[in-house]
């Protein structure tokens, strides 16, 4: 008989101060989401909520386009 597995139970953290500060520093870094949620041990779009909440961006970003000039 197969196993049943486990539920995860989801167990909410509020945000420290701490815990914004850090988030503050590493959207400055632009450090990549994922790394940033490894770290703080919350999900990816947990952080990207309370960074929007701060009008904060997170991760890198990707640089412009560069257009190519037409030879006319």
């Amino acid at each position: 008989m197969a196993k049943k597995a486990k539920k995860k139970t989801v167990v909410r953290r509020e945000y420290t101060k701490a815990d914004v500060k850090e988030l503050r520093a590493h959207s400055k870094a632009k450090t990549p989401v994922t790394k940033i949620s490894k770290l703080t041990k919350r999900t990816v779009a947990a952080l990207r909520a309370k960074a929007g909440k701060l009008g904060i961006g997170l991760g890198h970003r990707r640089p412009a386009k560069k257009t190519a000039k037409k030879k006319s």
